[in-house]
């Protein structure tokens, strides 16, 4: 059975990391965009992210410029907004592709094990968020307009079970 830890991806900074990295956390794995009208939700994924971090959740930042444009940088520029305008602390992988024939391998998986609306399995815009539970499968998908800070009971049921 597949599970998050069966995939890797380059960071931000541009080295390889194993997802098993992340075994046994409770993992929001999120397709990120600096110029989308989705962006201030860093600041709450970086909320929730400080809040429940002790307790087993990291959140994992994917950069996609495939919707609109919205993240056209490199990874120093994606890097330094983040940082400067978010003050984000999560690990910030590479920029990838969510969707299509070029889509990453875990996004690929992600889309098959959690579908969206009405079964689709395409990402629809930036910042999808997956919930993975420590077990390394998939609990949730939530769409681009569902703000991080409505995730708390599901990221604390996920960290009690």
């Amino acid at each position: 059975m597949t599970k998050l830890g069966n995939f890797s991806a380059d960071t931000l900074g541009g080295a390889p990391q194993s997802l098993d990295a992340y075994d046994g956390k409770v993992v929001l794995v999120v397709n990120t965009a600096s110029k989308c009208g989705f962006t201030p939700q860093y600041a709450g994924l970086e909320q929730i992210y400080e809040r429940y971090r002790d307790q087993g959740l990291v959140v994992l930042g994917f950069p996609c410029n495939q919707f609109g444009k919205q993240e056209p940088g490199d990874a120093d520029e994606i890097s330094e907004f983040c940082q400067v305008n978010y003050g984000v602390s999560f690990p910030m992988f590479a920029k990838v592709d969510v969707n299509g024939s070029d889509a990453h391998p875990l996004f690929q998986w992600l889309r098959r094990e959690a579908k969206g609306a009405l079964g689709s399995t395409r990402i629809k815009w930036n910042f999808t968020k997956f919930l993975v539970g420590r077990d390394g499968e998939v609990i949730d998908r939530y769409a681009s307009t569902t703000k991080p800070e409505k995730l708390s009971g599901d990221i604390e049921k996920a960290l009690a079970g």
